[in-house]
């Protein structure tokens, strides 16, 4: 729920480093009003993953971040606008503040979402608008996401996020 130059020149300086925009997205074992025109592909399989992936995305939207932090792994790899954040560490201690900030005054429109487990791995791509503010005028953002997660003893944990996004025309 992205790496473009346009796009990220125009929403850098009001994100602060726009995570995925952080779209909340929803398996079919959620149908909810909000995805009910959003294109579904998630397995029984990955349903737990995506949960793993709606909790992150609603934690940092929320502003919970000891929520965001325990739903990281400790060498989650973020890339983002041509950037990295190597650990949990760093993206809690650098942008998931300001990204947190941001997302709690946008919306999310979710229009499609795949996930997919093979063995210990599981993997979901979501695309989603961004509906917010800028200068007091709206913008709409297309966003695409990219989790990876792992099974672990405390459950699925995400180790890899890519995030990026373009202005709608």
């Amino acid at each position: 729920m992205n790496a473009l130059a346009i796009s990220f020149a125009l929403l850098l300086p009001l994100s602060g480093g726009l995570p995925a925009l952080a779209q909340a997205p929803l398996s079919h074992a959620q149908h909810s009003p909000a995805a009910a025109s959003a294109d579904l592909d998630v397995p029984a399989a990955a349903e737990a993953a995506v949960a793993v992936t709606e909790r992150f995305n609603t934690a940092l939207s929320s502003g919970d971040l000891g929520t965001v932090e325990t739903l990281l792994a400790p060498d989650v790899l973020i890339l983002e606008s041509g950037g990295a954040e190597r650990s949990r560490e760093e993206y809690m201690s650098h942008h998931a503040p300001s990204d947190a900030a941001f997302l709690k005054s946008a919306h999310r429109q979710l229009l499609h979402q795949r996930a997919r487990t093979a063995g210990e791995f599981a993997w979901v791509g979501t695309e989603s608008e961004l509906h917010a503010q800028k200068n007091g005028m709206p913008l709409t953002v297309l966003s695409v996401e990219t989790m990876v997660l792992k099974q672990t003893a405390d459950g699925w944990r995400i180790v890899h996020i890519h995030w990026s996004s373009r202005t709608k025309p």
